[in-house]
């Protein structure tokens, strides 16, 4: 079972790009982030025509995300759920479908707000859906079920995840209360797929469009898959696609692809 995560930046815009990954990589299930369109707007015809089932929740011009899955998904959730009832969160992020497999798991797609700059409220949401996250999470892993949370996180959790620190000091992704966030959720007793079969530096998933992020090599890692233990102990492998962004009009982002044993 090979299970994916990419940050399209555009999925319309990139249409060709990444139905050729699609049909190239063949992913059993993949969410999408930043897909930059209402759910009307999103090319389902495409995918289905490449064998998937469409769940989309989108939001004009910015946000939106969309799980795309060959099994059908069933209890899809659109919205991450709040901590009390009078909230009200205009903004496309979270998705979630339990799928129909043969082992049967649930998947979690999200698009983690950015943050930035620090010193607006635009912080504050960020920290405040990640509570937000951490208390729905807690609750996913009480139903003791194979699980992956994946998706553009806009954290780099450690030093090894970014290759000139000194330039993100004072970013959102790199913030100390960012990070302590991101491994408050794994100590809820998650698992970051790569750290676990991989943990090399440089594993980077992201490189900005501006300085010559990408030739340079200057990149993050910030596009994470997070697995309950019933589903780390199936873990059998994660691969970034790097190449991905070295080809034409390409998202700043690439695929990551973790295959699991169910």
């Amino acid at each position: 079972m090979r299970i994916a995560t990419w940050n399209v930046n555009s999925v319309n815009a990139r249409l060709e790009r990444v139905l050729e990954w699609f049909e190239s990589a063949a992913p059993d299930v993949a969410v999408l982030q930043e897909i930059k369109c209402v759910d009307e707007k999103f090319p389902t015809e495409a995918f289905e025509r490449l064998g998937y089932n469409v769940a989309v929740h989108g939001q004009k011009t910015y946000n939106g995300v969309a799980m795309l899955s060959k099994f059908p998904m069933e209890d899809v959730r659109k919205g991450l759920p709040f901590l009390h009832d009078d909230e009200v969160d205009e903004q496309a992020r979270y998705i979630e479908a339990v799928i129909a497999a043969p082992t049967p798991f649930r998947m979690v797609g999200i698009y983690l707000p950015n943050g930035n700059p620090v010193d607006t409220e635009k912080f504050d949401y960020k920290l405040a859906w990640m509570r937000r996250l951490h208390a729905h999470a807690q609750g996913l892993l009480a139903l003791e079920e194979p699980l992956a949370i994946a998706g553009d996180y806009n954290v780099i959790p450690e030093v090894e995840d970014v290759a000139n620190p000194e330039a993100w000091v004072n970013d959102a992704l790199f913030r100390l209360e960012s990070r302590g966030a991101f491994r408050a959720l794994k100590n809820l007793g998650l698992t970051d797929a790569y750290m676990q079969v991989d943990g090399a530096p440089g594993g980077y998933t992201f490189w900005d469009y501006q300085a010559g992020a990408w030739p340079r090599n200057l990149g993050i890692r910030i596009d994470h898959l997070l697995l309950s233990p019933q589903a780390a102990d199936k873990l059998a492998g994660v691969v970034i696609h790097r190449d991905e962004r070295d080809k034409e009009k390409p998202s700043d982002h690439v695929p990551v692809v973790a295959e699991l044993n169910l």
